[in-house]
């Protein structure tokens, strides 16, 4: 879902003197260059503000990420791989996992090729904080689809989720505009609630998706009701989006996943958990055994400098193009054009099957990868509607490079993410207008 960003968009222009001989084809060719469609370029020269914020932010978070590199001195050596029981990695574990915990603000943090996925992430997280008898409580609605199951909320067959471990588990609606329901929250914890679930971004719901300045007002209403309860935030999408980080205003652990955001296009697996050390600790027993926690597990090959590369070009993104355009053209997006973002996500709402279809297809011919290849509707592990997905990506499921995926079931929203540029968004949407 990353979608790197530049300043003001900038045409080709050439100053030509009316007496030069070849000015006519000069600029006959030179229209011809141009590689957007009339409605793609209107909307990028109206979103030259936009852009200009975009790289302001993308330069503060880049200074943060520098200066944590600096600090953990990352050298060549920390690229090495290793194997086996992953002992002799030349400190390159510890060396990612202190960068990782200064860019968000822990204390602690452990980073992961061992992490299957962000929901692989967010489980081992939740099964560090959770124990028979103990509650959690949803702050933000339903979860995103594939932690239904995890939960207990969907039937697992009994495969060990938390309600199969005896965690119970509610879920606050959401308020009438799509955020947090503020009242309701503040009477919300009882006795025997452990931990208090925030996902921050919309996932597969037409929400808006939530700042990191609410989840900091969240947590301050859920430590008043009890100080003991334990906060996790579902971070997927959320990573640098702003300039600050959800352990920065209270949480006790974040998890997410290095193909999305953290990875910057580079990552090819992975996965994180952050937070206060006891807990991260915690996450790691989950991850590998009891006593065996951090200092264990091989990462062969070119992984590790992948991670750290990654890491180091994660904070460039923006997603203001896809919105500007699409809402022009009279379709409902969630967020709206021009609105400050939360995530990387931007939903639009198509109404039904055919269009959702014509629209990932659209994408997925655009792609660089599999781009002969048409997108198919169908279950998929984890997810309770038909999914089809367009990623063609060079990392298997990518959602930090171009691609869009969604829900064959109403509203028929399709979920929109990455691209190594906003260019490259601007050159799908032009296939995109012809499809619909």
């Amino acid at each position: 879902m990353l979608v790197l960003s530049c300043a003001r968009p900038v045409y080709p222009t050439l100053s030509l003197s009316p007496s030069r001989p070849k000015c006519t084809a000069i600029r006959s060719s030179l229209s011809n260059v141009l590689p957007f469609v009339p409605e793609v370029a209107k909307a990028a020269d109206s979103l030259s503000s936009e852009f200009r914020g975009v790289d302001n932010l993308v330069a503060c978070n880049s200074s943060r990420v520098l200066k944590a590199f600096q600090n953990a001195r990352v050298g060549s050596h920390h690229f090495a791989g290793c194997t086996g029981y992953g002992h002799d990695e030349a400190g390159g574990r510890e060396a990612l996992d202190q960068a990782f915990a200064e860019i968000v603000g822990a204390e602690s943090a452990i980073v992961r090729s061992q992490f299957f996925s962000g929901t692989h992430a967010i489980t081992c997280a939740l099964f560090a904080f959770l124990r028979p008898g103990d509650e959690l409580l949803a702050v933000a609605g339903a979860p995103y689809d594939t932690l239904e199951e995890v939960i207990g909320k969907r039937d697992s067959h009994g495969l060990g989720s938390l309600k199969d471990f005896g965690v119970m588990y509610r879920e606050l609606p959401l308020a009438e505009d799509g955020g947090l329901d503020w009242e309701v929250l503040t009477g919300a914890l009882r006795p025997y609630t452990k931990c208090a679930l925030i996902q921050r971004s919309c996932g597969y719901s037409w929400r808006r998706s939530l700042s990191v300045e609410e989840i900091g007002r969240a947590i301050k209403i859920i430590k008043m009701q009890n100080p003991n309860c334990l906060v996790m935030v579902d971070n997927c999408y959320g990573e640098f989006v702003e300039s600050i980080e959800p352990p920065m205003v209270g949480a006790d652990l974040i998890a997410g996943s290095l193909i999305k955001n953290p990875g910057g296009t580079v990552a090819p697996c992975g996965g994180y958990v952050a937070g206060r050390k006891k807990w991260v600790d915690a996450a790691a027993a989950r991850l590998s055994a009891p006593g065996l926690g951090v200092d264990c597990g091989s990462t062969p090959g070119d992984i590790m400098r992948a991670f750290f590369q990654g890491l180091f070009l994660a904070p460039q993104m923006g997603t203001f193009l896809v919105a500007e355009v699409m809402a022009s053209k009279g379709y409902k997006v969630q967020p709206l054009p021009r609105v400050p973002r939360s995530d990387t996500v931007q939903a639009v709402q198509l109404g039904n099957r055919e269009l959702l279809l014509a629209f990932c297809e659209a994408v997925q011919r655009s792609s660089p990868v599999g781009s002969f290849t048409k997108p198919a509707a169908g279950t998929t592990p984890g997810y309770a509607s038909e999914v089809i997905f367009a990623d063609g990506t060079f990392i298997d499921g990518s959602t930090s490079e171009l691609s869009c995926d969604g829900p064959l079931r109403e509203p028929y929203a399709v979920f929109c993410q990455g691209g190594t540029h906003w260019t490259q968004w601007g050159l799908v949407l032009g296939d995109v207008l012809k499809s619909l």
